[in-house]
């Protein structure tokens, strides 16, 4: 039995830490190198920040004359502003947060939750500007009494802290088998912290970078050249300047994937290990797994981080409709027999006539059963087609067709297709002469699909 939890703790801080190492099974399946994950969405804040929250605190309070009801401002992506929030609770300081608007509304109302004051500010600024989160955050503190700036970018009690607990309990629940390491880096505090006590117990660790696609720090790892960053959507990796919380020279290689592959992999991830991850733990496994592949050595061991708690994206990853408007998630190819299988039936599926049915007969058929078409089917095959509206013209113009059969007033058969036709390609078949479909289902015609009912589809309607 695990000795955690064993005595009570004097407060919320002390139970950052010391979060489970879990071999991931499914999602690598067919890969013979083992890799784990470090569960720090089990901090009590959700996040592997919640290791710097304390420690920023502390060392504001020795270093920068932080003192009770004062005020902690930070620039944040969410995640390290919660750990702040939580620090500052427990040890009465107030908080104002700057953030990009690309974060989810869930961490924006958890920061507020704890009493916290959040300024939203745009993404799609240069790192000079002064309406630039980091720039915002700077300007904020030096205009408020007793306020103190966290500065996790630059602050070297950020790796510091990672130096001190991260990289011990790998080495130690590892047992010192640790050969890769993968982490991303936001403001480097983690993948520097971890990545110097793991080089010191053994050089030959290998410590990865993993960058989200139009981040620059991957190309500048590799070319020494400062690109201009592109927009990405995975959030609290990845950055447009290098931070100066990051140790390049620990770091032995840097990968980037894309906004896709991350939360593709953080919805596996969930779904297959039970690991409810956001979508920067997703983006490091997606590379850890690559890396596993290549190495193909049951002797090695890899660790990738699993930066935090899945619900705090449960309104963009986790959402399918996000999903499939961003281009992450195809969109679900809908038959046209699960179309057909939308529509409200109070009667039967399909209504239909022979070309010796009466107009009368017909018409009497199309009121009962308010339909405006009606197809013409002879031994199993649609041989032609009336409308409501057809037939009461016909009917206004000569009442005596009332008693003719169908085949002297009916009009070409409407389209067959099968019932496992995409529904999409419909709008070919459907046109302002060709008011219906019908749709043929184990060899007979079961049921008839109308410009109503795809313009319900393609509204959402359905």
């Amino acid at each position: 039995m695990s000795e955690r939890n064993r005595k009570p703790y004097e407060d919320v801080l002390e139970l950052v830490g010391w979060t489970p190492l879990v071999r991931l099974k499914r999602v690598t399946q067919g890969i013979r190198t083992p890799v784990y994950g470090k569960c720090e969405f089990m901090n009590p804040g959700g996040s592997v920040k919640d290791r710097i929250g304390r420690a920023i605190v502390e060392d504001a309070e020795q270093t920068k004359g932080l003192a009770p009801g004062g005020t902690i401002v930070e620039a944040t992506s969410g995640n390290t502003g919660l750990a702040l929030a939580m620090a500052a609770v427990a040890r009465g300081y107030h908080c104002i947060f700057t953030m990009p608007d690309k974060m989810s509304q869930e961490k924006v109302k958890l920061l507020r939750a704890f009493g916290a004051e959040v300024v939203i500010t745009p993404t799609a600024v240069e790192p000079d500007h002064p309406d630039h989160y980091l720039q915002k955050a700077k300007r904020l503190a030096a205009e408020t009494p007793g306020a103190v700036l966290a500065d996790q970018f630059y602050n070297p009690a950020n790796p510091e802290a990672h130096y001190r607990t991260t990289g011990p309990e790998l080495w130690e629940q590892t047992e010192g088998r640790i050969t890769h390491f993968l982490a991303g880096a936001g403001t480097g505090g983690t993948i520097t912290g971890a990545a110097r006590f793991l080089k010191e117990q053994n050089p030959a660790v290998r410590i990865v970078g993993v960058d989200p696609y139009g981040s620059v720090l991957a190309p500048y790892f590799k070319s020494g050249e400062m690109p201009k960053g592109e927009p990405y959507q995975v959030e609290g990796l990845g950055n447009d300047k290098v931070p100066g919380a990051l140790d390049l020279d620990l770091v032995d290689d840097y990968v980037t994937v894309r906004d896709r592959e991350s939360f593709l992999m953080a919805r596996r991830l969930t779904r297959e290990e039970g690991l409810f991850v956001g979508g920067s733990s997703g983006l490091i496994v997606h590379a850890a797994l690559e890396l596993a592949r290549e190495l193909d050595d049951p002797e090695a061991l890899v660790v990738a981080v699993l930066c935090d708690w899945g619900e705090h994206y449960l309104t963009k990853l986790y959402d399918d409709e996000w999903m499939r408007s961003n281009g992450y998630l195809a969109v679900e190819r809908q038959s046209v027999a699960q179309l057909l299988g939308t529509k409200d039936h109070v009667g039967p599926r399909l209504v239909s006539a022979t070309p010796s049915t009466p107009v009368r007969a017909a018409l009497s058929a199309i009121t009962a059963h308010d339909v405006s078409q009606l197809p013409v089917i002879l031994e199993g095959e649609c041989v032609g087609s009336v409308t409501e509206a057809e037939l009461m013209a016909r009917v206004i113009e000569g009442p005596a067709i009332l008693e003719a059969p169908l085949e002297e007033v009916m009009e070409p058969p409407f389209p067959v297709v099968d019932g496992h036709t995409p529904a999409e390609h419909l709008t070919r078949l459907l046109s302002r002469t060709n008011a219906a479909v019908l749709v043929r289902e184990n060899g007979e015609i079961s049921g008839i699909v109308t410009r109503f009912d795809l313009v319900r589809m393609l509204t959402g309607t359905a």
